[in-house]
């Protein structure tokens, strides 16, 4: 349960390495990787009282950036399967609140080991469902009847949040490797490697009324800012300035967007702090600004290094470790949380300070990347990295029934994509020695009547 009690705002990944989203529409929701920075990812937390009494993990309700909530319904997804459709629903009327309505608002947390269940009203539970449409990136509430479905019922619990968890000052440091630096102009902001410099220091604000918005407050006591000037004339580059406004505006607040072990800062209006590179005047500038080409897109990534600690009780602060502020350099462990009770994000902290101590184990197999063809046997047009698995052998035959149990398909068709034109060939027999990366296309049975020999080709 500590994964919703230690923070008012998550998202939640699935096995599929997509989130939980809640569509425009305000009723449909879904899976979705291209827009995981987007709002609509983000779930708001409300915990609610134990009604039944069973004495397990608390309820809680699940509400949209809409603010309409995450509804187990009891109508079939699909006629004639078990699945039942999840969307979004408004919370009842006060003069129709009744039991049952607030049930399918509610959800129960059940924790398996670094991840976590969604247990609905009716005892079945949350799915991010995988295969051909329309099961891809749907999502329903039902019991896993067969072990290649068990995963699929996991869910990840990110909160960018937890990167400023007890952080009371921390250091960014971009894609560049260079930090964030507020300049000796007490004006400017700018990149440099200098991380132990007082510039690249930056305090950590909560906003009052907020759980997932903050402010940074440079070493010379002013704030940084998303100001509205352009960078450069004719660019869409906005400046990021050091400010100390008489009224804290929105200009000045900050929402974390957490993308894997690395987080994304977003103004109010939809923008991101950007680390620039190139030649001057762009290099080691730093803007607000969305990244159109994909070249840029890593710009607006950002690496957190805290290196002041929040004490956290007077009865902590008399012990010998906590006479004052405790220094962290940024290569010594983060993890803040209780031993009894890791999270995901603490987990992923731990394999951080391990891999500082020594060199990580070598994995054995090898990486096979994969994309699922439709059933017109074409490859999804967002999915651009799509997913991934180890697998130990050379076997074709072992790949194909891994890909069977990691897709929930029966009946497929393995290919691999001929560098000279483009097209899908099946694989045979066995796969390249020394355990080299593949990439490979996973053709359904239902696209089998569009593939040949050569099978298709990709756009």
């Amino acid at each position: 349960m500590e994964f919703f009690t230690k923070t008012k705002a998550v998202k939640l990944r699935s096995h599929l390495d997509k989130y939980l989203l809640a569509d425009d529409d305000r009723h449909t929701v879904r899976q979705t990787r291209s827009s995981a920075s987007s709002r609509r990812a983000t779930w708001f937390v409300e915990l609610l009282q134990d009604h039944d009494g069973a004495g397990g993990a608390p309820l809680i309700r699940l509400r949209s950036s809409f603010g309409t909530y995450l509804s187990a319904s009891d109508a079939p997804f699909l006629l004639g399967v078990t699945g039942c459709k999840v969307v979004q629903a408004p919370a009842p009327p006060p003069d129709q609140n009744t039991a049952a309505a607030a049930a399918c608002l509610e959800w129960r947390p059940v924790r398996d080991g670094f991840q976590v269940r969604l247990q609905s009203w009716c005892g079945k539970y949350l799915r991010g469902n995988g295969g051909t449409p329309p099961w891809r990136n749907s999502v329903t509430h039902d019991d896993p009847h067969t072990g290649a479905t068990q995963k699929w019922i996991m869910w990840d619990v990110d909160s960018a949040m937890e990167f400023f968890h007890k952080a009371k000052a921390v250091r960014l440091r971009s894609h560049h490797d260079k930090y964030l630096l507020a300049a000796d102009d007490e004006e400017s902001v700018l990149q440099d490697r200098n991380g132990s410099s007082k510039s690249a220091k930056w305090w950590v604000e909560p906003v009052p009324g907020s759980d997932s918005i903050i402010r940074l407050k440079s070493s010379y006591g002013k704030y940084l800012t998303a100001s509205n000037h352009p960078f450069l004339l004719g660019m869409t580059g906005r400046k990021v300035l050091q400010t100390l406004p008489r009224r804290l505006d929105s200009s000045v607040e900050w929402e974390p967007v957490r993308e894997g072990t690395q987080i994304k800062l977003r103004t109010r209006y939809g923008n991101f702090l950007r680390a620039n590179g190139g030649l001057p005047p762009w290099r080691n500038s730093v803007t607000h600004d969305i990244p159109h080409r994909t070249a840029t897109q890593e710009w607006v990534l950002w690496n957190i290094d805290v290196v002041e600690i929040q004490v956290q009780s007077p009865a902590a602060a008399k012990s010998p470790a906590s006479h004052h502020q405790q220094q962290l350099p940024h290569a010594d462990s983060l993890n803040f949380e209780e031993p009894s009770s890791p999270s995901s994000f603490s987990f992923w902290l731990m394999q951080s300070t391990d891999s500082n101590v020594g060199s990580p184990p070598k994995l054995e197999g090898r990486t096979i990347y994969y994309h699922v063809a439709d059933e017109t046997g074409e490859v999804e047009d967002d999915v651009e990295v799509g997913y991934s698995l180890s697998f130990k052998g050379n076997g074709v035959e072992g790949l194909t029934q891994k890909l069977k149990e990691e897709t929930g398909l029966e009946d497929i068709v393995v290919c691999s994509r001929s560098p000279l034109n483009g097209k899908l060939y099946p694989l045979r027999l066995q796969l390249p020695p020394n355990n080299a990366d593949m990439h490979v296309i996973v053709v359904p049975s239902s696209s089998k009547g569009h593939i040949s020999s050569p099978l298709l080709k990709l756009h």
